[in-house]
């Protein structure tokens, strides 16, 4: 979701099993013939089959036919995410379910996973009902509520004494604190990055520079704690990051979350770990990607339990698959476990990162069958 994400041309092959939702080749099905609407995604062309919809829930279907990983966003107003799908490897297709009332919104998709995107004007229009709020569809969004408020509050009180350590140029501290505040970052991410430019603030990695942002946020300091080791100007930018948390945490809070956006942000959740974590490119400072790996795990399998009592009525042999898959990952990763944390992104061999994307892979086939449950 981030503005600054990119492919390194290593994680490509890594990335092109990660798109397993509805893979296959594209079709012209469309809004008017009852299905998916079609998005024909290329390097250069982002085609939208249907413009002006109908409220209520909205499945589109995004194949991508050119030579780069795409994304595929539905924004609101203020470059809010609606929706969205990642990791579309050349030649696949992944399917976004998504809840739209009726308003103006942008689509837009990503080649190469990075910039504004090729952008698109989409209509909603209508009244028309969302997911129906069964008793345990209800508690999902509930249990899940709880969880975000649980994540916040951590998420601050951290941040708080992360920066605290950066002001008094604490080096030692700060670099002690930096991924334990970022793992609550990590766990509640697709519903902190919803919020339009709070997150590339927050979390932007360099990139942001080339289109527009001030590089700042926790990866500013990070750059500065792990290759100078001087952090004794960042004082302003600590303090910034602080108050942009304060209001990701207040807008988190306040956020009445829907079922498709668990099952989403569960596949999103796994879509991040793919994109930066196994292959580094989140920490490429400090190398400590495996917590990051780690809380979008965690995360991920927070929002499934949310929705595991509808999931045990709706899909009872998918809960299965996703017990074992969970299991099978958090078992590749508990190899790399040291003391309270995790190894250094730099220690683990291409075979241990092969196998940690497998895992996910794995995982991502089932997690990405959520959101139909749901819908159901």
């Amino acid at each position: 979701m981030r503005t600054t994400r990119f492919v390194a041309p290593a994680a490509a092959g890594l990335l092109a099993v990660a798109g397993l939702a509805g893979c296959g080749g594209g079709d012209d099905t469309d809004a008017t013939a009852g299905g998916p609407i079609a998005v024909k995604a290329t390097d250069t062309v982002c085609e939208v089959g249907s413009t002006e919809i109908d409220a209520g829930q909205v499945t589109f279907k995004v194949t991508n036919n050119g030579s780069k990983v795409n994304e595929f966003y539905v924004y609101a107003a203020g470059d809010r995410v609606m929706g969205e799908v990642e990791n579309i490897a050349p030649g696949l297709s992944r399917e976004l379910r998504v809840e739209l009332p009726a308003g103006t919104y942008e689509t837009a998709c990503k080649p190469g996973m990075s910039g504004r995107g090729i952008r698109g004007a989409l209509k909603v229009s209508g009244t028309a009902a969302s997911v129906a709020p069964d008793a345990a569809l209800s508690q999902a969004t509930a249990s899940y509520q709880r969880y975000v408020q649980s994540q916040t509050a951590a998420l601050l009180t951290k941040t708080e004494e992360f920066v605290a350590a950066v002001k008094a140029n604490d080096v030692a501290k700060a670099k002690a604190l930096y991924p334990v505040a970022r793992t609550y970052w990590e766990r509640i991410e697709p519903v902190a990055e919803s919020f339009g430019d709070l997150d590339p603030k927050i979390d932007g990695r360099e990139e942001v520079v080339e289109e527009g942002m001030e590089f700042t946020g926790f990866h500013r300091i990070e750059k500065d704690l792990w290759t100078s080791g001087d952090v004794s100007k960042d004082g302003p930018i600590a303090d910034q990051l602080l108050v942009d948390v304060k209001a990701i945490v207040a807008k988190a809070n306040a956020e009445k979350l829907t079922p498709l956006q668990l099952a989403n942000g569960a596949k999103a959740l796994l879509d991040e770990v793919a994109s930066g974590k196994i292959t580094g490119e989140e920490e490429r400072y400090s190398h400590t990607d495996l917590w990051d790996f780690n809380a979008n795990l965690e995360g991920s399998k927070a929002a499934v339990a949310a929705l595991r009592p509808a999931l045990e009525q709706r899909a009872p042999e998918l809960v299965k698959q996703l017990d074992s898959e969970f299991a099978n990952v958090e078992a590749a990763l508990g190899k790399h476990r040291a003391g309270d944390g995790w190894k250094l992104h730099t220690q683990l061999s291409k075979a241990e990162l092969k196998e940690l994307s497998d895992s996910i892979n794995a995982l991502a086939e089932p997690v990405s069958k959520v959101a139909a449950a749901v819908a159901r």
